[in-house]
C-alpha cells in the first residue's frame, strides 16, 4: 500500500511538472490534458484521476507557491500593530526576492501572468485565484486598520486604498520583472522599492522600520 501511494505521489508531481514546462512554452489555453499525459507518460486518464479538469490541476499548480492565507494570517498577526506591519513589508520583500532564487515561482507566476487566458474552461481556477487575491487585501487592509497604524495614514489614505496600493504594486513588480528580469534587481532593490511604498502611506513609518 505505502508503495501504491508512493508512485502515486511521484505520478501527481510528475503531472504538475509537465504541466509548467507545457503552460510556458505553449501557454495555458493551448495545451491540452491529453499533451500533458503524453508529456508524463500516462494516459489521460491517469491525470483525472489525480485533477478533475484543467481548472483543478492551474489551481494546484499555483498552489505550489503560494503561501495559504491561514498561514499569511498567523504570520501576521502575532504582536502589535508595528510589528504586524514589519512583518507585512519582509514577507513582501522576501515574495519578490524568490523571484530570482526560486525557479518554479519564477515559472509559475510568468504562466499566470503572460501565458494565461481565463477562459470559460477556466472558470474555476479564475475564481479561486479571485478569491485568494480578495483574502490577500483583506488581511492587509485589516493591518492597515489596527490602531496606531489607522491614525498614521497618510491624509486621504483608507486602510482599503492602503492594501489596494500594497497589492498593485507587488502585481506591478511581479509583472515587470518575469516580463523582463533587466527591469531591477530583486535581492539588491526590492527592500527600497517596498519601503518607498510604506513611506508614502504611513507618516513616522521610520518608526517602525
Amino acid at each position: 500500500m505505502r508503495r501504491t501511494k508512493e508512485d502515486a505521489e511521484k505520478t501527481r508531481c510528475a503531472i504538475l511538472q509537465a504541466t509548467e514546462m507545457l503552460f510556458l512554452e505553449k501557454g495555458v489555453a493551448h495545451t491540452s490534458l491529453e499533451e500533458i499525459a503524453r508529456q508524463v507518460g500516462v494516459t489521460r486518464g491517469a491525470v483525472y484521476w489525480h485533477f478533475q479538469n484543467k481548472a483543478h490541476l492551474f489551481h494546484e499548480m499555483l498552489n505550489q507557491v503560494r503561501l495559504p492565507p491561514e498561514h499569511m494570517a498567523a504570520l501576521l498577526g502575532g504582536g502589535d500593530a508595528c510589528a504586524s506591519l514589519l512583518a507585512l513589508r519582509n514577507l513582501c520583500i522576501e515574495i519578490i526576492e524568490d523571484l530570482a532564487r526560486d525557479e518554479q515561482k519564477r515559472r509559475i507566476l510568468t504562466i499566470l501572468l503572460h501565458r494565461c487566458e481565463f477562459t470559460e474552461e477556466l472558470r474555476e481556477a479564475e475564481e479561486r485565484h479571485n478569491a485568494f487575491i480578495n483574502q490577500f487585501i483583506a488581511l492587509c487592509e485589516a493591518l492597515f486598520s489596527q490602531e496606531p497604524t489607522r491614525s498614521h495614514l497618510q491624509p486621504g489614505i483608507s486602510p482599503a486604498l492602503a492594501a489596494r496600493a500594497l497589492h498593485a504594486l507587488l502585481v506591478g513588480l511581479f509583472s515587470d520583472w518575469t516580463r523582463d528580469p533587466k527591469l531591477f534587481e530583486p535581492l539588491h532593490d526590492t527592500p527600497t522599492l517596498i519601503d518607498a511604498l510604506f513611506r508614502g502611506l504611513l507618516r513616522d513609518w521610520h518608526a517602525c522600520a
